[in-house]
């Protein structure tokens, strides 16, 4: 079993992420979880804190000479902007400078008040701040190095970026496609839907506004049998759906087309089960179950979309509030924002479904070691034939082979 649990507030001294369960051997190096952090740091409309934030990395524990022990992996992401708030974040006793008593709409500031008895909204917002996801991200480059062992690569791209979108007719991007994902300035396959995306960003930055979106998370060579049906809590869908609605701002999951298929009858809604005998393979020709039947795997394409909403702190604050300890009406505050973050919220997707492909590939083959684990992995398959990710759709035909 793979879990993590990360500790650290925006702008405190560090973020801290403890993973545990991985197996011995795995080769992990700083520069492994580095690049991760880079890429989450990436996207048109991001604010000035991406420009300066370093995310300086030190490999605590749990790694030997660039290989995993089979002990718990510590992981910590310093702060660069700390001698900042060395006395606003101090843990030491005494009070901050400035209380924050007008809570935002659309964060957690007003019901974590309430809930923990805080006066000051950064009691809880400095918690709840997107910041928390770089520890994350680097749970998961751990896990990626891992599935990357499995043949598993997992590649998010944006498919939404306010009003504007790609067609059912975009091509998506295959596992040697990422970087050029990245190069994208909003991490678009689709030139022509960047364009459009660029300009929305633009139009709602010229007018202190912030965009939502919509990222896809693809997982390429998953095998069939992750996840079960035997229990509500051992579902993939469902567990895939609970890590992506944690993170920040996110407010929809969809899995294959599920949304679509309400509206199908049965008759058009389902995958049709293929057999092809040069490969000794099932396939699937289309995706609309997005890879899992039954809350399990089903060896083909794994499809989500995950859908954030727009930023409530905004560049113009207008949105209103109350303040409580006057009770008078006024404005949100402004903290330091972004106009969008759909981009990098994508590679945040990525490192969520990596975690928890890393942890069902580790509930099916188990293992102490890499080794361990893969001769299991082996044994599985040979007792199936073989059972590749199967390309799926006429919009995956060009970037999957």
């Amino acid at each position: 079993m793979l879990r993590f649990l990360t500790a650290g507030e925006s702008h405190g001294r560090a973020l801290v992420v403890v993973v545990e369960g991985l197996p011995a051997g795995l080769p992990v190096e700083a520069a492994d979880v580095t690049n991760e952090l880079a890429r989450r740091r990436l996207g048109y409309g991001r604010g000035p804190r991406m420009r300066f934030e370093a995310d300086e990395i030190t490999l605590l524990g749990g790694i030997r000479h660039g290989r995993t022990l089979g002990s718990p992996v510590a992981i910590e992401i310093a702060n660069t902007e700390w001698p900042k708030w060395t006395e606003e974040m101090s843990p030491d006793p005494g009070a901050p400078s400035k209380v924050l008593t007008q809570p935002r709409p659309g964060h957690a500031d007003l019901p974590g008040m309430l809930k923990y008895g805080f006066e000051d909204a950064r009691d809880v917002l400095e918690r709840a701040s997107a910041r928390e996801t770089a520890a994350r991200v680097a749970a998961g480059a751990v896990a990626k190095q891992l599935l990357t062992h499995l043949g598993i690569t997992v590649v998010s791209h944006i498919v939404g970026l306010g009003d504007a979108t790609t067609t059912p007719a975009s091509a998506r991007p295959g596992p040697a496609d990422l970087d050029r994902v990245d190069g994208s300035a909003v991490r678009c396959f689709d030139p022509a839907a960047e364009e459009a995306m660029v300009a929305a960003v633009k139009a709602a930055a010229k007018e202190g506004d912030s965009l939502g979106g919509v990222a896809e998370v693809l997982a390429y060579g998953v095998p069939v049998g992750l996840g079960s049906h035997v229990h509500w809590d051992r579902k993939l869908d469902a567990n895939l759906a609970q890590a992506l609605m944690s993170i920040q701002a996110v407010k929809a999951v969809e899995i294959g087309e599920g949304w679509d298929n309400a509206t199908r009858r049965g008759s058009v809604a389902h995958d049709a089960i293929h057999y092809d005998e040069d490969a000794d393979v099932y396939v699937r020709p289309t995706d609309r179950a997005g890879g899992i039947e039954g809350g399990m795997s089903n060896g083909a394409l794994i499809v989500l979309r995950v859908a954030m909403k727009p930023l409530a702190t905004l560049n113009r604050p207008v949105l209103e509030t109350v303040d409580v300890v006057t009770k008078e009406s006024t404005v949100s505050f402004r903290e330091r924002t972004d106009v969008t973050a759909v981009p990098a919220m994508g590679v945040v997707a990525e490192s969520m479904t990596a975690l928890v492909l890393a942890n069902e590939v580790l509930r099916k083959f188990g293992g102490d070691s890499l080794a361990e684990l893969l001769r299991n992995r082996d044994g599985y398959l040979a007792s199936l034939g073989a059972t590749p990710s199967a390309a799926a759709g006429p919009a995956s035909d060009s970037a999957a082979g």
